[in-house]
């Protein structure tokens, strides 16, 4: 497959809920985790780590995590579900967060994620970023320690759904020049 021009790559990404039942190849989430491991973070600290659920049973559970309340039921459907743990920063980034009052932390994981989102949309593969899920159950399932946190889950497949068009602000209400 050719790599798509990075304008199309940007209309192409969306937030897809629908999944054909195609397994994913290894090597195809191998590259998406190669993308966000190359993406910048403040001093590069590289706050992050992923953990990609493929064993069926564990999907499963994990997808339960995501559904309640009648949430998120399309990551049933997902062949994959990738957990994104929020790593301890280097000490550099941790001291220039509380000085700047800025969550670096949170930036550095949501260039990551989305560099990952952008692979897999160029692999031809459909991502949804996931917020909602019930953290507790989830870090038990995936024995990630108490202390860490999981703030983001991502779907990942094979999408079955169209490409839709994006509604999105006009420029001059997200953008000025010189001044706000």
């Amino acid at each position: 497959m050719k790599n798509m021009e990075f304008t199309d790559l940007v209309k192409q990404r969306q937030s897809d809920r629908k999944y054909s039942e195609t397994r994913v190849e290894k090597e195809k989430i191998i590259q998406c985790l190669e993308s966000a491991r190359l993406a910048p973070s403040a001093n590069n600290s590289q706050p992050w780590k992923f953990i990609v659920v493929d064993q069926p049973e564990l999907k499963e559970q994990v997808a339960a995590s995501a559904s309640g309340m009648g949430m998120n039921q399309f990551a049933h459907q997902a062949p994959i579900l990738v957990a994104v743990v929020l790593e301890k920063m280097n000490t550099l980034s941790n001291l220039a967060s509380v000085l700047q009052n800025k969550e670096y932390s949170l930036i550095d994981l949501g260039i990551a994620v989305n560099q990952f989102c952008l692979q897999a949309a160029d692999l031809g593969l459909g991502t949804c970023i996931i917020g909602w899920f019930n953290e507790k159950k989830l870090k038990k399932l995936l024995n990630v320690p108490e202390k860490k946190r999981v703030p983001l889950l991502i779907s990942l497949g094979y999408p079955i759904s169209k490409t839709r068009n994006k509604t999105r602000k006009n420029p001059e209400e997200i953008s000025s020049w010189n001044s706000y």
